[in-house]
């Protein structure tokens, strides 16, 4: 767990150090700068395209990170990225002629609620293609267990720029409209710049050669793009629903509260980022009794950190609040919502690095495909009655029970258990820490009203699960700290 330590401290500083970015960028400039509707506008065209990425990319970023290490030559391993590079085009092309004869009928029905859509449809997918673009090139550094630095491109790069363009509307050196535009060449920069860090970590040569066991790369991959698809179509499929339903501005608030509530997440794609390839290996290698303590270990730890940062979301959630237009308020319900769902899915720990590298992944797709259907039938049925809070609790619904079937999966099939004591032990520790602090608030500003009350929140927690030893991993970075403030 060495190299998981110490590569997950770091992007979890990165990734919260690009949050921190987006938060200024998502609370503050976008409601700002933008207005509501042009918010609601970037987050439907970034939403949308973040749900079809995985099919533009054919699921290659994952297929990368499960067969690379079954080549042992370089010149396997290079008619290997050659091949995965290319598969792609055998979904683009066809996507993109879709796209361009069928524009009109597309966009129409897209924007049949909110007119301002039409204009900017076709924008979603190549922003989705520099989305699937960037998770390949990034794919080849964490197989070579190098994901910091594509950490911060992704996390802080990408976010510095969409900052800088929000101060040129601000400064009226563009128009809303305008920097809607210029999404597109954001992403694409930093899909360049990824690609030239790839390089550069292992340059990629080509080789036209088809793999010995292309067939089996290449129904992975099939099932692996249904699979990422169901993934964040569960994830950002409510956004893409909204639209057809309510009014645009709308996107703004549920974004907003959706961006708090997935500060929760932080840990668990930090840590993911290394751990998936070491997940790979060991299963690769048959190292069942391993995996199991990794499996563990990242459970309890994300959980640990994770309930960290849930509770300290919720406790100063209403505080938070007042510094935003008086309207996104209605978006309190959906971050209490969402967070509790994201804190659920977070302590499976690498759960998704297991069944993505199993024999198994087939069989969970199918899976994976009820559980879409149900998101979509619950986002119909509760948006239209309820607004975004329908859509939160459709979401919440079924992230739930998509994280309980890939846990039984994992269980019953793999014989694999990430829960322990010390889970309920954690559990008991954060719900005892949100009712502590949860019903009271300084009579302060509301800024540093949420510094001091968080202050004292992390250093209850931290120390009721420090003194209670319930995860080695971080006591272990818990007293390097204590050592070096001695």
């Amino acid at each position: 767990m060495g190299i998981v330590i110490n590569q997950s401290i770091k992007n979890v500083v990165i990734t919260y150090i690009g949050f921190g970015i987006g938060a200024a960028n998502a609370l503050f400039m976008y409601p700002h700068f933008l207005g509501e509707d042009y918010y609601g506008l970037t987050g439907y065209i970034l939403s949308t395209a973040n749900v079809i990425f995985p099919l533009l990319a054919f699921g290659v970023h994952n297929t990368l990170i499960k067969f690379f290490t079954h080549y042992k030559t370089d010149d396997d391993k290079s008619s290997f990225l050659t091949f995965v590079l290319i598969l792609p085009l055998l979904l683009i092309i066809p996507f993109l002629l879709i796209g361009f004869f069928g524009y009109d009928w597309i966009a129409t029905f897209l924007s049949k609620k909110n007119r301002i859509v039409y204009d900017y449809v076709w924008q979603i997918p190549i922003i989705g293609l520099c989305m699937g673009y960037f998770e390949i090139f990034y794919a080849w550094v964490k197989v070579h267990l190098q994901s910091v630095i594509g950490g911060f491109i992704k996390e802080v790069l990408l976010r510095i720029f969409i900052s800088i363009f929000l101060f040129a509307v601000y400064f009226k050196w563009i128009t809303p409209l305008e920097f809607i535009n210029s999404l597109m060449g954001i992403y694409l920069i930093t899909t360049l710049v990824m690609f030239f860090y790839a390089m550069k970590v292992r340059p990629i040569t080509y080789n036209f050669k088809i793999p010995h066991n292309s067939k089996e790369v290449f129904i992975y991959s099939l099932f692996i793009i249904l699979s990422g698809s169901i993934a964040n179509m569960l994830l950002d499929i409510d956004k893409t629903m909204i639209n057809q339903y309510i009014k645009i501005e709308n996107i703004a608030y549920y974004t907003v509260a959706i961006f708090i509530a997935t500060v929760i997440a932080v840990p668990s794609r930090a840590m993911h980022q290394i751990t998936y390839p070491i997940t790979a290996k060991l299963m690769a290698e048959d190292k069942h009794k391993e995996l199991n303590e990794l499996y563990k270990k990242t459970s309890i730890t994300l959980q640990i950190i994770g309930g960290l940062v849930l509770v300290g979301i919720l406790v100063n959630i209403n505080q938070m609040y007042l510094l935003l237009p008086k309207n996104y308020s209605t978006g309190i319900f959906v971050v209490f919502t969402i967070g509790i769902s994201k804190y659920f899915d977070l302590i499976l720990g690498n759960n998704n690095a297991i069944i993505f590298n199993s024999k198994y992944y087939k069989a969970v797709l199918f899976l994976g495909l009820l559980l879409a259907f149900l998101a979509i039938s619950l986002n119909m049925i509760f948006i239209p009655i309820y607004g975004i809070n329908g859509a939160a609790i459709a979401t919440l619904i079924s992230i739930t029970l998509y994280s309980i079937a890939k846990l039984l999966f994992v269980v019953l099939k793999m014989k694999l258990y990430p829960f322990s004591n010390q889970t309920l032990y954690c559990l008991g520790v954060l719900i005892a820490t949100f009712f502590l602090f949860y019903f009271w608030d300084f009579s302060f500003n509301p800024i540093v009203n949420i510094v001091l009350k968080s202050i004292l929140v992390s250093f209850f927690y931290i120390f009721m699960n420090y003194k209670l030893n319930l995860s080695s991993d971080f006591n272990n970075v818990m007293n390097s700290i204590l050592k070096k403030v001695r």
